[in-house]
């Protein structure tokens, strides 16, 4: 609830929940002179003014007389942006050049990583009227520039409409073919707001609360932990940080993380005056990796980030590699900054509930009407497909399932599951309504494969059809049939196939690292040290599991982990999964099907009955670099094994699966599994179909 007690202190003076529990009553905001009722500010109280452009020799300002947005001139920085009686909502002690910017991480082949603050070379004014007003600034590559910067022609633009209570960005990113190699991990933009202003942060009804300051993760006031994301509050600058039940806590902006179909609106609270700050992203077809993979959000700065493409909780496989004779162009964008404020008796609570109102409408709007740029195509200009999804799994059911809330979505053509290292090119998903019915809108013309994979069920789907897109068209594709990997029936399974490990047990964090906002939350995931508390639930020797007794919720820990010795070094550690079989087909072939949410640096061996038999049964060598474990993740990249047992190995009676991960130099290096399932062999008369 919101508190705006004004003898209480900052950090009581904003406790936000969802409006079910909104109960309470609070003293009013004073109202100002000649204001109308309560509400919110916007520009449905005036006429709205003609958007205006006053050009200058080092800044260039965008002013629709609801804000007035300043930039750097030709540089593109975003240095002011006047609002709500504030005369600049972005940290006005640091440089101009660190406030409001667009940037990259990249590099030659073989090299480290450099970070670009992207600065533009020349400003151009694309339209400028009394509805709209749209800029450029460019910064263009030549071949002198070759290893000093990225061999890419950049063209950022903002735009500015009639009564509208923000401004929107987007970037054309262009690689021409004669162009030197590079690689790219990292692009967005990112906002740095007052931190005299700005304390209270939110990014969901369920993850918002007041922020500690930048000042705490400095020394002598923050401690850093096992990486520098993360830092021990221990002498914070507001006292109850502290609190009277939890002693410190912990801070790190991977807490915040999200999955993009999540990731619609953040950002930030201002109490005097109440004032929001807010990041709309109104589609994902520009950013990477499909609807599950994470990005940042806001973090402690206060920073608000727009994250359009990422290696994080990936690693590696999506960071995008373009060759010497690779012609590239994207646009990444628009996204929305929207701010918003409280006037009269209006509540500052609502400030969240409005940005996603606003959110909202920008979906809905979704593909933009008013980009000026060739490159980016209207809805005329882009086409639909649609149809249903089935599943087929014999052993379940005998007629064909609903792929009820499944994913399914359009991407570049690959194998099955590649949309999710898929790193260069558009996206367009959706997700199935229960009859598995879907329809994705408001594609871009090219060439693509329709990709899916439903909750309940393991594996990837993918159409084999390529699907053209002109502009346009409606692609009816009937009924589709997803067949998941299936030999025989079930005989006994650990888990859920849904991609993540959250259905498993997470510990309470150490009391020394916790963050207030995951106590009690269903993203307990997110607490710092969890790969800790494993060694000391199992200090005696490593999780064992035994089907038909154990609840995988209690009894099965969520990341399989190392464990740290007394000396801080690391030993690999060996999982238990024993079970009774009252026969056995010795000359059958049994199948394990090992679903994996995500691995960092590891390795998954798998043995039967003998823990000692080397080579094991099975291995999967060295996978992984999604850094989930150390980044309080669910998940990370899928991977599904099929194993097969030969039915010699085991006996009627007891068995046990050895499940070890050997790979041992950090904490942080582990497998989440997301489902495990053992499978008979197939009967001799069975026409259910092998796959």
């Amino acid at each position: 609830m919101l508190s705006l007690q004004s003898t209480k202190s900052k950090s009581q003076q904003l406790l936000i929940t969802p409006p079910a529990l909104f109960t309470s009553t609070f003293p009013p905001i004073p109202k100002q002179k000649s204001e109308p009722e309560s509400g919110f500010l916007h520009c449905g109280i005036m006429p709205p003014l003609g958007v205006q452009l006053f050009i200058q020799d080092r800044h260039v300002v965008m002013d629709n007389g609801i804000l007035q947005v300043t930039l750097s001139n030709p540089d593109g920085i975003v240095t002011g942006i006047r609002y709500g009686g504030i005369d600049n909502l972005l940290e006005v002690i640091n440089d101009e050049t660190n406030r409001g910017y667009w940037d990259l991480v990249w590099s030659v082949p073989g090299s480290a990583g450099i970070f670009d603050v992207i600065k533009g070379t020349e400003f151009r004014v694309i339209v400028e009227n009394e509805e709209q007003v749209e800029i450029s600034f460019t910064r263009m590559w030549d071949p002198s520039l070759e290893g000093k910067l990225v061999p890419l022609n950049i063209d950022k633009r903002f735009i500015m409409l009639r009564g509208s209570s923000g401004f929107y960005s987007y970037a054309i990113y262009e690689h021409l073919k004669e162009w030197p190699a590079f690689t790219f991990a990292e692009t967005r933009i990112a906002f740095k707001l007052r931190k005299d202003k700005f304390h209270y942060m939110a990014m969901a009804d369920n993850r918002q609360r007041f922020m500690p300051l930048p000042d705490d993760r400095l020394s002598g006031r923050g401690q850093p932990l096992a990486y520098p994301e993360a830092v021990l509050l221990v002498n914070p600058v507001e006292p109850e940080f502290k609190g009277e039940v939890v002693p410190v806590q912990v801070d790190d902006k991977y807490q915040y993380s999200c999955d993009n179909k999540d990731n619609r609106v953040h950002g930030w609270v201002s109490l005097d005056p109440p004032v929001g700050f807010w990041q709309i992203t109104p589609s994902d077809e520009f950013r990477t990796g499909g609807p599950v993979k994470q990005n940042l959000t806001s973090h402690v700065g206060p920073t608000t980030l727009a994250m359009f493409h990422s290696a994080h909780y990936a690693g590696e496989p999506l960071v995008p590699k373009f060759g010497p004779d690779e012609a590239w162009k994207k646009v990444f964008g628009p996204v929305f900054i929207y701010v918003n404020s409280v006037y009269g008796d209006g509540d500052a609570f609502w400030l969240w509930e409005d940005a996603k109102e606003q959110m909202m409408i920008e979906v809905q709007s979704w593909p933009y009407t008013f980009p000026a740029s060739e490159d980016f195509p209207t809805s005329d200009q882009r086409g639909n497909v649609s149809g249903r999804l089935l599943v087929q799994d014999g052993y379940i059911s005998d007629d064909y399932i609903l792929a009820s809330s499944a994913y399914v979505g359009l991407a570049p053509p690959g194998d099955a599951g590649s949309w999710q290292t898929e790193c260069k090119d558009y996206q367009f998903w959706t997700q199935a309504d229960l009859g598995g019915y879907f329809s994705i809108n408001d594609v871009r013309p090219g060439d693509y494969n329709l990709y899916a994979w439903v909750p309940g069920f393991i594996g990837d789907y993918k159409c084999e059809a390529l699907i053209t897109i002109t502009p346009g068209c409606d692609v009816f594709v009937g009924d589709l049939l997803y067949e998941p990997p299936r030999d025989g029936p079930t005989l006994w399974e650990i888990g859920i196939p849904d991609r993540s490990a959250a259905e498993f047990y997470v510990p309470d964090p150490d009391s020394k690292f916790i963050n207030k906002l995951f106590i009690r939350h269903p993203d307990r995931f997110r607490q710092y040290g969890l790969w800790e508390r494993y060694a000391e639930l199992y200090p005696d020797g490593d999780l064992v599991y035994t089907v038909g007794v154990s609840d995988y919720t209690k009894d099965w820990f969520f990341a399989h982990v190392t464990r740290k010795k007394d000396n801080n070094t690391y030993v690999g550690t060996t999982w238990q999964i024993k079970f009774t079989l009252d026969t056995v087909d010795k000359i059958g072939v049994y199948k394990l099907r090992l679903a994996l949410a995500s691995s960092t640096l590891s390795e998954l061996q798998v043995r039967v009955n003998d823990p000692t038999v080397n080579p094991p049964h099975f291995t999967s060598g060295l996978i992984g670099r999604d850094n989930t474990i150390a980044r309080h993740g669910i998940h990370g990249l899928y991977w599904l094994y099929s194993v097969n047992v030969l039915g010699d190995l085991l006996v009627e009676g007891d068995n046990t699966i050895f499940l070890t991960q050997p790979r041992s130099t950090s904490p942080f290096q582990g497998i989440l599994y997301d489902y495990i399932r053992l499978e008979a062999p197939p009967s001799p008369n069975s026409n259910k179909k092998i796959a």
